[in-house]
């Protein structure tokens, strides 16, 4: 299997070194459903769309899931799914990056495993320009919030990343938390404050809303006065705030501090604007080899599992879920932008933010 250098740059690398060869074997597939009877299965509206699905779906008994969500949170909806259909779900887990490879490597080598993938809206948008995703109809589309839908629907986000700033509340002060980025260049939190080391996305955002010239000078300036404590991870650096080795992080995921101060951790998430979300969502495979049980299970993701979703403190992307969560303001991620100027913005976050900070 061919080794992508795990960065989010590596997105773009990787889907144009291999585009044209995973079409085409792609096209060549001979033993799965074909690319136009899953595409056949996926254009369906009729009355009987549903029961359709689920009858031909129990033939099919399973289907193959590639997430990258944690196991724990995507369990509680393949159990769900398994409960209410009959069919089993197949999971393979790894990180966003590690899901597109593998997803990619497989059309490569016209091996085609994978059903539905659940992942970061930038890796589903390299699957799509890799034209590995097939474009679904689904009427669930229409509950969903505008940002969630892509001009070409080939993937649909169904929850969103927010990513926020936590802090732990026995080591700072809720008056004293940052209400601005320049706050966070006060000799106050010197040697206090952490970042992930691969949010290049935020950091792009971020510095975007900033404008580039002020933002990028700003970060410089945090970074020379005070340190910033880089980690791999965002359970890991969420947790380090928690045990109080990190007092301030500046990008946790909003669901995982809420999980741990559910929990009894001392961890509060709180909202320098504008608060940036990335868009998870779903993919039916082009050559899902079980595409009724694919699109059963793209359907229930946009539906029953929104409120599922909710329950493990993410934020759906249900209009018919009532969460205050999709309706903060917030900046999105445009997945286009990571993929065609990635190398610019981990040039830059390397330079200034994980290179100097070590």
């Amino acid at each position: 299997m061919m080794s992508i250098h795990p960065k989010r740059s590596c997105l773009a690398r990787c889907f144009a070194a291999v585009a044209s060869v995973a079409l085409s074997a792609l096209l060549a597939q001979p033993t799965f459903a074909s690319a136009a009877t899953v595409a056949e299965i996926a254009a369906y509206t009729g009355p009987d769309r549903t029961q359709r699905l689920i009858e031909s779906a129990k033939k099919e008994g399973e289907l193959t899931l590639y997430t990258s969500m944690p196991v724990d949170d995507m369990t509680v909806l393949t159990t769900a799914f398994e409960s209410k259909y009959g069919i089993k779900v197949k999971m393979w887990r790894a990180g966003s990056e590690k899901v597109l490879q593998r997803a990619v490597t497989e059309a490569r080598g016209s091996r085609f495993d994978m059903d539905v993938v659940e992942t970061n809206g930038p890796e589903l948008e390299a699957l799509h320009r890799e034209k590995l995703l097939q474009e679904v109809k689904s009427p669930f589309i229409a509950d969903l919030i505008p940002q969630a839908v892509p001009p070409h629907r080939e993937w649909i986000a169904t929850r969103l990343n927010i990513f926020t700033q936590a802090y732990n509340t026995q080591l700072v002060k809720k008056e004293d938390l940052p209400k601005t980025y320049q706050d966070l260049t006060s000799p106050k939190w010197k040697g206090k404050l952490g970042i992930e080391a691969d949010d290049l996305d935020w950091f792009a955002m971020i510095v975007g809303e900033l404008g580039e010239q002020t933002g990028l000078k700003l970060f410089r300036d945090v970074v020379a006065k005070n340190d910033l404590s880089v980690r791999k991870g965002h359970t890991l650096l969420t947790n380090l705030v928690a045990a109080g080795e990190v007092p301030l992080a500046l990008t946790v995921y909003n669901y995982k501090a809420e999980q741990l101060k559910n929990k009894g951790a001392p961890v509060e998430w709180f909202v320098i604007p504008p608060a940036v979300a990335r868009p998870n969502g779903v993919g039916v495979a082009k050559g899902a080899p079980h595409p009724h049980a694919a699109v059963l299970f793209y359907d229930f993701m946009l539906n029953e599992a929104q409120s599922l979703i909710l329950t493990r403190d993410y934020a759906p992307t249900s209009t018919k879920v009532e969460t205050s969560l999709n309706k903060m303001p917030l900046k999105f991620v445009d997945p286009r932008v990571i993929l065609d100027e990635g190398g610019k913005w981990e040039k830059l976050y390397a330079e200034i933010v994980t290179r100097q900070a070590q």
